[in-house]
C-alpha cells in the first residue's frame, strides 16, 4: 500500500504575487517587510522574504491580488494567522483569517508612520 506524503488537508496552488507583511512579537517592535507569495491554500501560505521571521509569532500579510474592485480599485488579500516554519528564505504561515479589501491607497494595515 502506498502512502501520499502530503499530508496538508487543503490543496495548495502555486501562485506568484507581491505581498508584505508585519510580524508582532510580545514585548518587541514590530518586523515588517516584503516578500512574495510561493502558494496558497485556505488554511495557509508559503512566501519568500530576506529576513528570517520567528516561528510562532503572530503575523498579517497583504497581498496584491491581481483581479481589480469595479475596473478600478486594486484589490489586496488580508491573512491574519502564526509563522509555522521559516527555512532558507521560505516563511510557513497557518492561517486564522482572510479576507479580501480594497486598497484606497489612503488606509494600510501596514502602513509604516
Amino acid at each position: 500500500m502506498e502512502l501520499d506524503s502530503e499530508r496538508r488537508y487543503a490543496k495548495r496552488y502555486d501562485i506568484r504575487l507581491p505581498m508584505r507583511y508585519r510580524v508582532s512579537l510580545k514585548d518587541s517592535v514590530p518586523i515588517s517587510g516584503s516578500g512574495s507569495t510561493c502558494d496558497l491554500s485556505t488554511t495557509g501560505v508559503g512566501f519568500r522574504c530576506r529576513r528570517p521571521l520567528p516561528v510562532g509569532a503572530h503575523i498579517e500579510l497583504l497581498v496584491e491580488w491581481p483581479a481589480r474592485h469595479g475596473d478600478a480599485d486594486p484589490l489586496e488579500l488580508q491573512i491574519t494567522g502564526f509563522v509555522t516554519r521559516n527555512e532558507a528564505g521560505r516563511v510557513g504561515v497557518r492561517s486564522t483569517s482572510r479576507k479580501f479589501r480594497v486598497d484606497t491607497g489612503v488606509q494600510s494595515l501596514l502602513a509604516t508612520a
